[in-house]
This record gives structure tokens, sequence and C-alpha cells, in this order.
């Protein structure tokens, strides 16, 4: 498959994961009672009001043509990050476990609703859009597991790291988020030696055959779907 029709399958699950992924934590903050995001305009189902053009655009074009050429790899990227006044919240240290979670919790809606677009594709054998529609699906599926999981990982400033945070005692919780300036430098780091791929997808791989099963499909089928890409 051409690089044109991978982007134009990949597009909107990489646009809505993400974004979408932002829009949760400032619902969540508002709903806590921190207006921040609110305010400016980024509570919001509208994508161009989260885009990075390089963490939303660029970051997984550069990662999604290196992943075909050479294999292997994490398709990941970032939105603009929505403004979260944790002093804000109502319970600062209980409220961030919320905050955080909406992402990645986000990003699992999503996933199921990307395996629905999956079945329906393979629902109308013979269709004009059967198979852009499950290979699309597919994407969404495979993305968004990525998304989730990745952010998830315990390191500030991630949302796995905010979580934890939220649920260590006090001063064990100031030590770790310390850690936030270097976080991405570190993530960056375990990317480039392989050991991010190598901690992540056991887990993906298990959500994966979770949510093909959901929908009455293999977790081979799912892959070679993802392979056709």
């Amino acid at each position: 498959m051409h690089l044109v029709q991978i982007i134009a399958i990949y597009a909107l699950p990489v646009i809505f994961a993400i974004t979408l992924h932002e829009a949760a934590h400032g619902y969540v903050a508002r709903h806590f009672g921190d207006t921040t995001a609110y305010l400016q305009g980024r509570v919001s189902l509208n994508p161009l009001r989260h885009i990075d053009p390089f963490g939303t655009v660029a970051l997984p074009l550069i990662l999604l043509a290196l992943t075909k050429l050479f294999g292997g790899g994490i398709i990941f990227g970032w939105a603009k990050p929505v403004p979260v006044n944790f002093a804000n919240l109502r319970h600062p240290k209980r409220d961030m476990l919320w905050v955080a979670a909406a992402g990645p919790l986000s990003n699992l809606a999503m996933a199921f609703i990307w395996a629905l677009v999956l079945k329906l594709g393979l629902s109308m054998p013979g269709s004009f859009f059967a198979l852009p529609l499950a290979l699309m699906g597919a994407a969404g599926v495979f993305f968004n597991i990525i998304i989730m999981v990745l952010n998830l990982v315990p390191l500030p400033p991630l949302d796995g790291g905010r979580i934890l945070l939220s649920l260590l005692p006090h001063r064990l919780a100031w030590r770790v988020a310390r850690i936030e300036p270097y976080g991405f430098l570190i993530l960056i780091v375990l990317l480039l030696t392989g050991v991010l791929g190598a901690m992540l997808w056991p887990a993906i791989a298990v959500l994966m055959a979770a949510i093909a099963g959901l929908i009455g499909l293999s977790m081979s089928d799912l892959v070679k779907l993802t392979n056709i890409i």
C-alpha cells in the first residue's frame, strides 16, 4: 500500500485519538472545579482547537513512514496540552487522578468505536466502502490502544505519572514529581533504545486481543488488517 493511502487511512484515527484525549482532560478538570481549559475554549470536540502541527501531524507521519520502511516501532504523537491548574480542583491530589485518567479512558472508548467501524466494514463484503472502513477501523483500534498504553507509563508528565503522584503519599509524590522536567527526555531514550517497545507491546497485544474478541475476530485477523495498511 502506498504511503499516501496509508496516511488517508490513519488521518482521522490519529487526529481524533490525540485531540479528544486532550479534550477529555479539560472536560474532567472542569467537572472537578478547574475552568482554565474551558475559559480558553479547549473543552471542545473540534480537533482544530487541539492540533499541534508537529506532535499531531508531522511526528506520527514520520514514525508511520519509518515503521513501514523498517518495521516495528511505536507510532505516537501529542496535541497542544490542555491547561489544567490542579490547585483549582476541589480536592487537588485526589481529583488529579481522574483528570489524568480521562485521556487514556477516552482512547479506550475510541478504540471500541473504531472496532465497531471495523465490524461494519467486514459486514458488507463487496461494497466499495468495505475495505476502507475495515482498514480505518483497524488503524483506529491500533493507534488508540498505543496512545492509551503509552500515556499510562508511570512517568511524569505522562498521565500515568500524574496518576502515580495522586496515589503516592505526599512526601514520596513530591520526590517523584521532581522527575517531570526530564520525563520526555527519558521517554525518548527508552524509545530509541527499544526498551519502550519491549515494555508496551505485551499490554498493547492483550488489549487488542480483547477488543478483537468483543467483535468476533481473532487477534490474528486484526493483526492481518493492520499489516495490510
